[in-house]
């Protein structure tokens, strides 16, 4: 079983799961609009850029080359390698490349989707119960349970998890998101990761079959506390 996790211990090419709640456990999605505002943010970030000399914008009946202003993108500074967007919370299993990459991208995230949630609302002050928590993976075989509890995480009713705010129907192949990394994951169903797996035909079957809790397995790295 792993040791207790030390929280933000930020190292190069590490993996993490990250995890935040709404203020006092309030919902921080209230509506189909804001879950899709928070995943055109994610898109946005995690998309590779288009290459500014071939786009074009309209200004005043002028067409420019270009566009004129760049939006923040982390495109092979942080992979997002599964996620679940919840009514209150959310969980991300991410790499990031360099030891701040994990850092700089959350708080553009979390800010830009603050000032959209409050202006929307008409309300001030925090929307998520203070930073992130970040526990760092080191291990492929919790890197798999945690990918297998995020996608979990909307119901235990297992009929309803493609249709949920989620990656897990990218895993199945329903879903192509470009800026998704699900091979990092899927791969290791090609070769043996370890013998516990040996027989298990697929991702959806590990997901949904495995016999094992994998809360159990992962304890502290659940960031449920």
């Amino acid at each position: 079983m792993p040791g207790r996790n030390v929280y933000k211990t930020y190292v190069k090419g590490g993996f993490y799961h990250v995890y935040n709640r709404g203020v006092e456990k309030r919902k921080i999605f209230l509506d189909t609009q804001d879950y899709k505002v928070f995943l055109k943010n994610l898109k946005t970030y995690l998309s590779e850029p288009e290459d500014p000399s071939k786009l074009k914008f309209t200004l005043q009946g002028t067409t420019f080359k270009g566009i004129p202003r760049q939006s923040k993108n982390y495109y092979q500074e942080v992979d997002l390698v599964c996620y679940c967007l919840m009514p209150n919370h959310f969980h991300f299993l991410v790499k990031q490349s360099d030891k701040s990459s994990l850092q700089i991208f959350m708080k553009s995230l979390t800010v830009k989707y603050s000032m959209y949630f409050n202006k929307k609302y008409d309300r001030v002050g925090q929307l998520f119960q203070g930073r992130y928590k970040a526990a760092l993976i080191n291990d492929d075989k919790y890197l798999l349970h945690l990918s297998r509890y995020i996608h979990l995480n909307p119901s235990e009713d297992t009929d309803n998890l493609v249709g949920a705010y989620s990656s897990y129907a990218n895993y199945l192949g329903l879903k192509k998101t470009k800026w998704l990394k699900s091979d990092t994951i899927l791969n290791f169903f090609n070769k043996e990761v370890a013998l516990e797996f040996k027989k298990i035909n697929n991702y959806k079957d590990f997901v949904e079959n495995y016999k094992k809790d994998s809360r159990e397995i992962l304890e502290d790295l659940t960031l449920e506390d």
